[in-house]
């Protein structure tokens, strides 16, 4: 796991892409990122987040480079000093939607939740239909503070939705794998089924249905 600073300074490199934006006379900077595209079963989850611009805040970095503990403490240290909204698409949506959609529209109502907002820094590529201005920063969560932040608040609720269907769905291991397509997950599919919360649109879970439903256009 990487090795990240207890607490940043507004004079670190994470806060760079903020700095300059306050200078440019933006006040209500958030940061967008996003969690759980990739697994079989669960909503993608998103979080917008609004760092205050003062004071020492959360040794945040890319979400991925921390151990779970980590997570969870940053987590609550950002959700005690910083302005966050949450959005979640659900597996219907996803699979009606397509993911990018739906990730998409999980991004959107995340920074919906927010009181106000100016300026929105999104990870990886474009999404367009904000209601104020933003740039994409690709690898932005090991790039800008705010992303970081968002990364860490979406990856630690979705953990926590996945470990509640895990005592809902108990033998897919949802609390251990969160979703993603394991060899164990697939194993669970194929002895147990098909359960309500696995996305059908996704080739492996597809695949375990008769009659297939409609395989939709992924990146569309």
């Amino acid at each position: 796991m990487a090795k990240v600073k207890s607490v940043l300074t507004y004079d670190d490199e994470l806060l760079l892409r903020e700095r300059k934006l306050l200078q440019e006379g933006f006040a209500f900077i958030a940061g967008v990122d996003e969690a759980g595209r990739g697994p079989l079963a669960g909503p993608v989850v998103a979080a917008a987040v609004i760092l205050p611009r003062e004071g020492e805040l959360p040794g945040v970095f890319d979400s991925k480079q921390l151990s779970d503990a980590r997570r969870r403490v940053l987590r609550d240290e950002i959700m005690q000093i910083a302005e966050v909204g949450i959005g979640v698409a659900d597996v219907q949506e996803i699979d009606s939607l397509n993911i990018l959609k739906a990730t998409h529209l999980a991004m959107h109502r995340a920074v919906a939740k927010l009181e106000k907002v100016d300026f929105v820094l999104v990870d990886g590529l474009p999404v367009a239909g904000f209601p104020c201005p933003a740039e994409n920063v690709i690898k932005g969560d090991a790039k800008s503070a705010s992303i970081a932040a968002a990364s860490i608040v979406a990856k630690v609720y979705r953990d926590e939705v996945m470990e509640e269907l895990d005592e809902i769905y108990p033998g897919y291991g949802f609390a251990a794998h969160k979703g993603y397509g394991t060899a164990v997950h697939l194993e669970s599919l194929r002895r147990l089924g098909v359960t309500p919360v696995h996305r059908r649109s996704f080739g492996p879970v597809r695949d375990l249905i008769d009659p297939p439903p409609e395989q939709l256009e992924l990146f569309q």
